[in-house]
């Protein structure tokens, strides 16, 4: 089977779940014998456009000419089986469907955020969670809001992106929803059940667990729908040294606010951002990965990363998370141990009373979060789920469904 993967790398300076999740998965298809053609973007490259193209740069989450005949002498080349969409904006645009479609190139498209809708990708505005934008025909409130890149501008334009390609996304062929939370976005954006597949993301194995390290251990960017803020609010609720190193690895915008925190105590340790070896390094050395996400956040892959560590996590009981630990959150605002971990609701103090939970029973959950990675977040677990969403898209019709 021949596959363009089709992606538009976000910035470096950006930490990225989806970049490294793209990338495992392209190196587990060509493992399981799947000839894949990258089709790569990346916002990095930007600064470096022509003229031509920066000139281009407004109308790109609709259209992106350059992108589209790129990808026009692709399909014409290699005669794929399939082009699977991970990340479109801004320098692929959703137009790839219709162009893959137009080759009768049937399309998958793994949802990684909540852009059919919402402007941001995020339902979150202004420090709480928001969705509204659901169920309109033009999200207006992201403009007024400036929730694409602070700009009101560039919000009208994302605002018309959507609603213009409101019947493109619909004519994907197939959806891989990372979670059943997705899975309900999904349908109520008027995409039909047998159009939908359930099925989460793996990343590589990184071999047998080493023995847990100490304290807590933060990687993501540092912007307030991750939780950066409430996760400081909960830490300094108890003393300096009492639950060991809180480790904090990521950039972003609220970086001066941990380097302050940081610089006020002994047990913070501000990492700034991290490669591939150093994230390995600040694993080893926690014993709880901590997700505390304040929005729906879809499917974290630093979740993941903790449980083939064999190390537990502590989140909050929003969006993949519960999902992701094995958490049954149970009745509204009740803490619930679950088996790898613990979540809690998105709140300073129910966060600040589970750190010693966690601390304590981190040793008991090592080897039950590694085992839930081997189960259902492995490559071989995962591929094979993933691979039979591409055999049922191929023995169907090709092309768009009307």
């Amino acid at each position: 089977m021949r596959v363009v993967v089709a992606h538009n790398r976000y910035r470096q300076a950006q930490p990225s779940g989806e970049n490294v999740i793209v990338d495992s998965e392209i190196d587990q298809l060509a493992a399981a014998g799947v000839e894949v053609i990258p089709f790569l973007r990346s916002s990095d490259d930007i600064p470096a456009l022509p003229a031509t193209g920066k000139a281009l740069l407004p109308i790109s989450p609709s259209y992106a000419p350059a992108a589209q005949r790129d990808l026009d002498r692709l399909l014409t080349e290699h005669r794929p089986d399939m082009l699977h969409l991970h990340n479109p904006y801004p320098l692929i645009s959703p137009w790839a469907i219709r162009t893959a479609h137009r080759h009768r190139v049937p399309v998958v498209h793994t949802v990684h955020n909540y852009r059919q809708v919402c402007s941001a990708g995020l339902y979150f505005r202004d420090g709480r969670i928001c969705t509204d934008c659901r169920g309109r025909a033009i999200g207006l409130p992201g403009v007024v809001h400036r929730c694409y890149r602070g700009s009101r501008a560039q919000s009208a334009v994302m605002a018309a992106t959507l609603a213009l390609h409101r019947p493109t996304w619909r004519s994907v062929d197939r959806f891989i929803a990372l979670t059943s939370a997705v899975a309900e976005h999904l349908r109520g954006y008027g995409i039909p059940d047998e159009r939908i597949v359930v099925k989460p993301n793996a990343i590589a194995d990184p071999g047998p667990p080493a023995p847990l390290g100490d304290g807590f251990l933060f990687l993501g960017r540092l912007t307030p729908e991750k939780g950066i803020g409430l996760l400081l609010d909960a830490w300094q609720r108890h003393p300096d040294g009492a639950f060991g190193t809180l480790r904090i690895g990521g950039d972003g915008e609220l970086r001066p606010l941990v380097a302050s925190a940081a610089a006020g105590r002994t047990d913070i340790d501000f990492l700034g951002p991290l490669d591939r070896s150093a994230v390995r390094d600040a694993l080893r050395a926690s014993a709880v990965v901590l997700a505390v996400s304040t929005w729906h956040d879809v499917l974290p892959t630093v979740v993941i990363e903790a449980l083939a560590s064999g190390r537990p996590v502590l989140g909050t009981a929003l969006g993949g998370i519960p999902y992701l630990v094995g958490a049954d959150t149970g009745a509204a605002g009740v803490r619930a141990a679950g088996p790898a971990g613990w979540v809690v609701p998105p709140e300073a103090a129910a966060l600040a009373a589970a750190l010693p939970v966690a601390r304590d029973g981190a040793a008991a959950l090592a080897g039950v979060a590694r085992t839930r990675y081997e189960t259902t977040f492995h490559p071989d677990v995962v591929m094979k789920q993933h691979l039979a969403v591409y055999d049922a898209v191929s023995a169907g019709q090709r092309g768009p469904r009307r």
